[in-house]
């Protein structure tokens, strides 16, 4: 049977492209492929709770078995595409199996994989990566047993790993080689924060830190070494330096690849036929203002249900472009970071609160607009600020500067010339 759209990754960017074209109206067969065994499922939690023991690939799943049935969307697992053919009216797609999917449209949702680190020891057992739920399982069991936890990056997931390991009475080392704690993310005073809060909490963090090799003993970690020379004690080493785009079927394909599937703003592929969405996509910046970065690969939740949508839109010849407001997310421990907009290249910063009392947030602004926010523990600023950069109204920074009024009423003031803007600023 010939597959009316073929949806190549079974995450969340697919699941809601497959839901978005039912939604649509589509009556034509789906078929969503994924490599892992389990039903798709969330992610974010597999550094949080799933460490904890407080969740399972089963219990985070998108969907049952009973809603693809219903919904007529076949969920194929444990199916790895290795090669694609297509043309104006189709193609096929074959499995590494041999299994063949003939289909008539194509949907690209391959995601990313961690970037590795090839050191000596990397094989060693103890040296781990955190992607999957089955990385997860792992990591997991070997924190159970596991004294010395070291955490080589320090961005999102590898901190909110070492909060988790470190609430659990674990002796924890962050090992960041750039000179700040998610410096691409943050503001210079969100990763200061940041640094001095795990250290508060007990967590070595070391920056400017050069990894060298991976000790061992019996094929099991025992220690990371530093160009230093220095030798820290590791039961288990996460590492989590960033993610690689999945694009070897793109390529195979011919399409345009650059940092991820390059899209248009209609989650179109270069060949005008295929679109791809998700982790695995390039795409023109949704909420570019004047001297910000032309285009960008987003990593988050967010990213892939809203563009999933707009992908879906496209495959049926509906019209449709992502321009929604990117947010993002980040729990450490009891520290609830939440940012929305993209702050590159801002040239002024305004903080708001105290870092000391752990609630503030960063406002970001370039050329006299307000473009981003990070918001640590104050998650009415950051409804405020979401909703007024999705309005496209201006919020001065000196304005933005006076702490005696809340920034919720500042940001409504400057609404209430705006038309009505579809996120509410909470009571």
């Amino acid at each position: 049977m010939r597959i009316g759209t073929l949806i190549i990754g079974a995450c969340q960017a697919g699941v809601q492209l497959a839901c978005s074209l039912r939604e649509l109206g589509d009556t034509e067969p789906i078929v969503l492929v994924g490599e892992e065994p389990h039903a798709p499922y969330q992610r974010p939690p597999l550094s949080k709770a799933f460490l904890k023991g407080q969740a399972t690939a089963d219990s985070l799943t998108f969907r049952t078995h009973e809603f693809y049935a219903e919904h007529r969307i076949e969920l194929v697992t444990r199916e790895r595409i290795v090669s694609i053919k297509r043309d104006s009216t189709g193609g096929v797609a074959t499995a590494e199996s041999g299994r063949r999917f003939e289909f008539a449209r194509l949907a690209l949702t391959t995601g990313a994989v961690p970037r590795q680190i090839p050191f000596d020891g990397s094989e060693l057992e103890g040296v781990s990566y955190l992607r999957t739920a089955t990385d997860a399982a792992l990591l997991e069991q070997r924190l159970q047993t596991a004294q010395n936890v070291v955490v080589v990056g320090g961005g999102f997931i590898g901190l909110e790993v070492a909060a988790g390991a470190r609430a659990a009475g674990k002796t924890v080392t962050v090992l960041e080689a750039a000179p700040r704690l998610v410096g691409r993310a943050v503001s210079e005073a969100t990763s200061a924060f940041y640094l001095a809060a795990h250290r508060r909490r007990g967590t070595r963090v070391v920056l400017n830190a050069q990894v060298t090799r991976f000790l061992g003993q019996h094929d099991r970690v025992t220690g990371v070494e530093l160009a230093s020379g220095d030798v820290i004690e590791a039961d288990v080493v996460l590492i989590g330096v960033g993610v690689i785009a999945r694009t070897e079927l793109a390529e195979q394909l011919g399409l345009a690849v650059d940092n991820g599937i390059v899209v248009d703003a209609s989650a179109r592929c270069s060949d005008g036929l295929t679109v791809a969405a998700g982790d695995c996509a390039n795409l023109p910046n949704p909420s570019l203002t004047p001297g910000g970065i032309e285009r960008l690969r987003l990593e988050s939740v967010q990213n892939a249900i809203e563009q999933a949508k707009v992908a879906a839109a496209t495959l049926l010849g509906l019209p449709a472009e992502y321009s929604t407001v990117p947010w993002f997310w980040s729990d450490q421990a009891d520290l609830k970071l939440q940012i929305a907009g993209l702050s590159g290249g801002h040239d002024q910063v305004v903080l708001r609160g105290d870092p000391e009392s752990e609630k503030f947030s960063v406002l970001y602004y370039r050329a006299g607009w307000l473009i981003a926010a990070d918001c640590v523990n104050r998650p009415l600023d950051f409804i405020a600020v979401r909703a007024l950069l999705h309005s496209g109204q201006h919020l001065p920074a000196a304005q933005a500067g006076d702490l005696s009024l809340p920034l919720k009423k500042l940001v409504a003031s400057a609404l209430e010339t705006a038309p009505a803007v579809p996120v509410l600023l909470g009571k």
